[in-house]
């Protein structure tokens, strides 16, 4: 029996990974919370940007229906 969990492949994936995530220098809190502000600030430029080229393109839009109406 315990040579059947020795040698199955799913267990000694398990281990593997186990001792890499050992291996991993993970950021500290402050870091998580710096990376999280940034990605939200550049998640809400995105965002205005996007809205503002959605509005001037319906903006232009709605010109050429109305010069052809």
């Amino acid at each position: 029996m315990t040579k059947l969990f020795t040698d199955n492949r799913l267990v000694k994936y398990l281990r593997e990974s186990k001792q890499e995530l050992e291996k991993v220098s993970w950021p500290t809190k402050q870091q998580t919370q710096r990376y999280a502000i940034i990605v939200v600030i550049f998640c809400l430029g995105l965002a205005v940007y996007f809205g503002v080229l959605d509005w001037a393109l319906n903006l232009g839009l709605r010109a050429l229906i109305n010069l052809t109406a």
